[in-house]
């Protein structure tokens, strides 16, 4: 086992046959409660003793004010048990659910996990697995007997469908040290329980240095693409920008990062894939980021440059208007520092859902170039200046018309300075100070409280 995880502190329980142990215990000088499932004579199945073992470890992790991190590799359900089994990894499921944005949760995945059992995955705020774990709910078997196609474990459940296309896995890594390595690593961006402030570290990265790779990464034309990534890490601290779920709605990036040594979290329009538009995957994936932030008090800097939603009738038959809106209640219920920054494109409803101040957003800056509106001059001009432009006939005429239209409304309703006339940005900066502005914001917000209305809980478009 890595050297990061030390020697028990206080042993909680151990399973039936050693397929389930759970200990308080510090990874990398971090005190967590950790648990395994895996091995025994069943292959890690959950049956009534490892049920009881990391239900009792998730709910001391709970008292302690501690993270919770669980190692799996199990095939199930204990069958020899009975109904037995279902009701053990359910009330590790209710245990989870009750731990659930009170201590971080983060699950590896180190070889199978079937059955009812992956479904705690689910209720994980991270997963990481390795390359040659897998995770379903019905196997390969029932697949076949239903549809009559033959799937392997892999091509069902490999991480390689979770890290893309399920978005169950948070990250992928090699091997279960790695894995490891990773938990550590994303820990250390949170605090141990939501009562608790992140972690701060002293930055050598000085607040008010200029971030010319950002200003000269992002092109003046509307259409052009570029890796916002690259941005994202030119304004944050350096090398501390930690991307999550990568490969999974990539139009989306979500991340940990610091700024002058201050965890927060990272969202931003990716305009290499899709154009920065925003689609049900990517709302998906945005909402329970946003959440997670808020859950543990971290604070959110939102990159903004989206044309809009992406269009489409499978979308919407999909329910892209209910998933959408999940990104619009996570951000609006959000209660933590909300920063934001208008890079270029900022259109129609999709300007709105990434965070726009009437939604909430405590500082939002824009860069120049940016273009905030309900839509990009030409479809503008198309709808508005239609009949007028069709009653020229003249073709050269007609399209000296069109540009001086568009012209005109860029000028007039496109530019971020009209937005600040209106109070729906505060300030147009220089590209090159966006770290000094983000600095500053952050640090003016730190002590920022919101008053929550009395309810039981919202009823959020899941």
């Amino acid at each position: 086992m890595t050297t990061l995880l030390g020697s028990p502190l206080m042993p909680v329980a151990a399973g039936r046959d050693g397929a389930a142990r759970a200990e308080l215990c510090e990874l990398d000088g971090r005190l967590v409660g950790w648990f395994r499932l895996e091995g025994g004579k069943r292959r890690g199945a959950v049956g009534p003793c490892e049920g009881e073992t990391i239900e009792r470890l998730v709910r001391t992790a709970c008292d302690a004010g501690v993270p919770v991190v669980g190692v799996l590799a199990t095939s199930g359900a204990d069958l020899t048990e009975g109904v037995a089994s279902l009701h053990a990894w359910g009330r590790v499921a209710r245990a989870v659910a009750d731990a659930s944005g009170v201590v971080p949760i983060v699950l590896c995945v180190i070889g199978p996990c079937v059955s009812g059992p992956s479904l705690l995955l689910g209720l994980a705020d991270a997963v990481v697995m390795t390359t040659d774990a897998f995770a379903y709910v019905s196997g390969p078997s029932a697949v076949a007997a239903m549809t009559g196609r033959v799937l392997g474990h892999t091509e069902l459940g490999g991480s390689d469908g979770h890290r893309v296309r399920s978005g169950v896995a948070t990250l992928v890594v090699d091997d279960e040290d790695a894995a490891v390595w990773a938990v550590a690593d994303l820990l250390s961006y949170l605090p141990s329980n939501n009562w608790e402030a992140p972690p701060t570290y002293t930055s050598t990265d000085a607040v008010d240095r200029l971030c010319a790779t950002a200003a000269d990464l992002v092109p003046a034309t509307p259409t052009a693409s570029y890796d916002v990534r690259n941005v994202v890490a030119d304004v944050v601290d350096g090398d501390s920008f930690l991307e999550l779920r990568p490969s999974y709605a990539p139009n989306l990036i979500t991340g940990l990062a610091r700024l002058g040594g201050r965890p927060m979290g990272v969202v931003a329009n990716q305009p290499q894939q899709l154009a920065g538009t925003l689609d049900i995957a990517a709302s998906q994936k945005g909402a329970r980021f946003v959440q997670w932030c808020d859950a543990f008090n971290l604070p959110l800097v939102t990159f903004v440059d989206t044309p809009g939603y992406q269009p489409g009738k499978d979308l919407e038959w999909r329910g892209i208007i209910r998933h959408g809106a999940e990104l619009v209640h996570a951000y609006a219920a959000a209660t933590v520092p909300r920063l934001g920054v208008v890079l270029r494109k900022a259109y129609g409803g999709a300007y709105i859902v990434m965070d726009c101040k009437t939604l909430g957003n405590d500082y939002c800056c824009a860069w120049p170039g940016a273009e905030i509106a309900v839509m990009g001059a030409p479809g503008a001009v198309g709808i508005l200046e239609g009949r007028r432009l069709a009653a020229v006939s003249d073709v050269e005429e007609r399209e000296c018309l069109r540009v001086e239209l568009e012209d005109d409304y860029h000028r007039r309703y496109c530019t971020p300075h009209e937005a600040v006339d209106r109070g729906f940005v505060d300030e147009v900066i220089d590209p090159r100070e966006t770290r000094r502005a983000l600095c500053g914001a952050l640090r003016a917000l730190a002590n920022k409280r919101e008053h929550l209305p009395r309810r039981r809980h919202a009823n959020g478009p899941l």
